[in-house]
Order: structure tokens, then sequence, then C-alpha cells
């Protein structure tokens, strides 16, 4: 009964791990390779603010990990420039920032990020 509860319990946190590892912290050169695979799902990512534009707390920044650079749309007010950020979110592709569009130069793809949320370090 002993080893029969710790098995369960062994399957049950390896599950765990391996939904953690779907959704948790990835790259943005993963996001970018594949973005089907992440659209409309939630996923973490951590890195450095290069470039930012805000109005009215709403606006967009462009975060950089080592691995690519993506842009992050926010209704939450944006982070500096020069500030590390780990930021939760789903994937879009071609999104239209409207007007704020005119000022900022989206990749080509057209990848951003929908912020849920984002803490600064």
């Amino acid at each position: 009964m002993f080893w029969k509860t710790r098995r369960l319990a062994l399957a049950a946190l390896i599950g765990a791990a391996a939904v953690t590892a779907a959704c948790g912290g990835k790259s943005i050169n993963h996001v970018l390779s594949d973005p089907s695979r992440y659209h409309d799902r939630e996923v973490t990512l951590s890195g450095r603010v290069l470039d930012s534009y805000s109005v009215a707390r709403q606006g967009v920044y462009l975060l950089e990990d080592g691995t690519g650079q993506l842009w992050i749309a926010s209704d939450r007010g944006v982070p500096r420039p020069g500030a590390r950020v780990t930021v939760r979110g789903t994937i879009r592709e071609a999104f239209n920032l409207g007007r704020l569009g005119r000022n900022v130069r989206l990749p080509i793809n057209g990848v951003v990020m929908l912020e849920r949320s984002h803490r600064a370090r």
C-alpha cells in the first residue's frame, strides 16, 4: 500500500513537471521558431527591455533574451529600457497596434505577446 501511494505521488509530480516545462519559461527563439505551437497559450519569458513606448498605461516594449527579440503589448504600463523582466502572456500573430504601430517597427512575422503580467528585477 505504501509503495503504491508513493508511486502515484511520483507519477503526479512527474506529470506536473512536464506540464510546467511545456508552458513555463521558454526562450524567445523557441517561440519565434514555431509561433503557431504557442498561439493563444500562456508562456513565460525573461529578458532585458531594449525599447518601450506607452500612452496612458498602454504600450509595447521590446524584450531580448540572448536568443531573440519579441514585442510585448501591455495594458498595465511598460518597464523602462534596460530593465530585466519576467513576463507572462499569450502569443499572437499579425497583431495590429493601431496608431501606436506607426512608431513601433514590428518584425515582419508580426508575432507579439499580449502581456498578462510582468515583474521587473
